[in-house]
């Protein structure tokens, strides 16, 4: 239940209710307006912050934390591989309200834009009372407490180089059960997955039968292993990459 409810217009104004009352930031609501709890919650709705763009310079492409995944997949200056998976992460409804910003918060463990910006060694821009510092994604959606009390403003990766993408699903348009994405830049490869671990993770190649996947109804932990190696194996040779 919603109990107080905030709409600054500058991040420091959104800082300083994030920081000074009990209220957590609000993006497109898909996930915490679903709460079921009913917990008394204060809120600081980031819709009239300037978060909202995409930008490329530079090599860079930069999208603001308060970006709609739809806008993500209508994008003409972002790859094609960020965009379908972009799309992947819900049906139009649930895009056009979702925030890129919020993608990272929740941390989904079968989000499969979560591993490609992980696989494109996303940086995360985090705007703090002393100013703005970047932290590697892999970081933050491993402990999410480490950006409690500050907010996220931007996402910023590489765009040249070679992504490709590879999953396994019930059906093409159900959510994966295991998914991999790759991508060879001028220095290294880098590999990540979803759907083995409590959110997308970055993977060595050669140590996937180190994995501890859980177990549902779709599959045992040692089926998810077998995916995620075969998985990655096609999207290593897809960029080019040994395995």
């Amino acid at each position: 239940m919603i109990t107080e409810y905030h709409r600054p217009t500058t991040v420091e104004d959104a800082l300083s209710l994030i920081g000074d009352r009990s209220a957590v930031p609000l993006g497109g609501g898909t996930t915490l307006t679903a709460r079921r709890d009913g917990a008394p919650i204060g809120v600081v709705d980031l819709q009239a912050l300037p978060l909202d763009e995409i930008t490329v310079h530079a090599g860079t492409a930069t999208i603001g934390a308060t970006t709609r995944l739809q806008d993500v997949v209508d994008s003409d200056v972002l790859p094609p591989v960020l965009r379908d998976l972009a799309r992947r992460e819900g049906p139009r409804t649930i895009r056009n309200a979702a925030t890129i910003g919020g993608t990272v918060v929740v941390a989904d463990p079968e989000s499969e834009l979560l591993a490609c910006l992980l696989a494109l060694d996303a940086a995360v821009t985090v705007a703090r009372d002393d100013g703005r510092t970047e932290l590697p994604l892999d970081e933050i959606l491993g402990a999410p407490q480490a950006v409690a009390g500050e907010l996220i403003t931007a996402i910023a990766f590489p765009v040249g180089g070679r992504l490709a993408a590879d999953r396994t699903g019930r059906t093409p348009m159900d959510r994966p059960i295991v998914a991999a994405v790759a991508h060879r830049g001028p220095d290294a490869v880098r590999v990540a997955v979803c759907g083995v671990a409590p959110h997308p993770v970055l993977v060595d190649p050669s140590a996937i039968a180190d994995l501890e996947p859980p177990s549902d109804f779709r599959g045992s932990a040692g089926y998810r292993r077998t995916l995620a190696s075969v998985l990655v194996g096609r999207v290593l040779a897809d960029v080019g990459g040994d395995r």
